[in-house]
């Protein structure tokens, strides 16, 4: 029997971390990593479903002169290119997987469809979310908890590249302060850059936790489902 204390969860991976050390593209290595934790998961009776992003390939808003809207697909097009990605690292451990696009593209995915993913998940198959939630505007932060809303996941996990919350670029500051639990309305109130205001918004309605924390350990992703105390928390007070 499993002890993990999430059924069933969305993982929200940023493109960045993806990278890993580099700044640039897709690292092989934390690939694979990743994918090892998500059988693990599986492993473990948790049902995953995944939100890629896209900023190791192209952000929206890095379009500078471009059309916003035209940038914003460039940008969904390369959450497909990381959804692909980690499909091929998990189906190489025999860890079945559906990928599912908001953008109609028949030949690489399916439509999202409700219904659909949630079957899949039943059946144990991990299913990952690309192309954000089809509109430009919109951040791959919002897809994670408009799905989570509508499959009604537990939680969203956000495997970052920081080990939490803090209030201020602890890159840039030493003395930043980290934040072991926030509110919906702190995290908006004090722009914190968890994730934007209309993803916080949903989950703040939808009474989603959201737990942030550091993918370069990808055991973190263990540690999470498990409920040991990482990160930083976000919930109710």
């Amino acid at each position: 029997m499993s002890d993990a204390k999430y059924k069933r969860v969305i993982l929200k991976i940023s493109g960045e971390a993806l990278a890993g050390d580099k700044s640039f593209g897709l690292n092989h290595d934390t690939l694979l990593d990743i994918a090892k934790r998500i059988k693990h998961l599986r492993e473990l009776q948790v049902e995953v479903a995944i939100v890629v992003g896209g900023g190791n390939f192209w952000r929206g808003r890095s379009g500078e002169g471009m059309d916003r809207t035209t940038a914003d697909h460039m940008g969904m097009l390369a959450t497909v290119i990381n959804a692909l990605a980690l499909q091929d690292a998990l189906e190489g451990m025999n860890v079945e997987t559906r990928v599912q696009t908001a953008i109609e593209m028949r030949q690489i995915a399916e439509l999202y469809i409700r219904r659909r993913a949630i079957r899949h998940l039943e059946k144990g198959r991990v299913v990952i979310f690309a192309s954000g939630i089809g509109n430009a505007y919109f951040s791959t932060d919002t897809t994670a908890a408009l799905r989570a809303a509508e499959i009604e996941a537990d939680i969203i996990l956000m495997a970052k590249k920081v080990d939490g919350v803090y209030d201020s670029d602890p890159v840039k500051n030493k003395e930043a302060k980290k934040y072991d639990r926030l509110s919906y309305m702190e995290v908006i109130s004090k722009g914190l850059g968890v994730m934007d205001a209309t993803a916080a918004s949903l989950c703040r309605d939808n009474k989603i936790p959201i737990l942030v924390f550091d993918l370069k350990n990808p055991d973190n992703i263990i540690k999470a489902i498990m409920g040991e105390e990482i990160g930083t928390v976000v919930k109710e007070d």
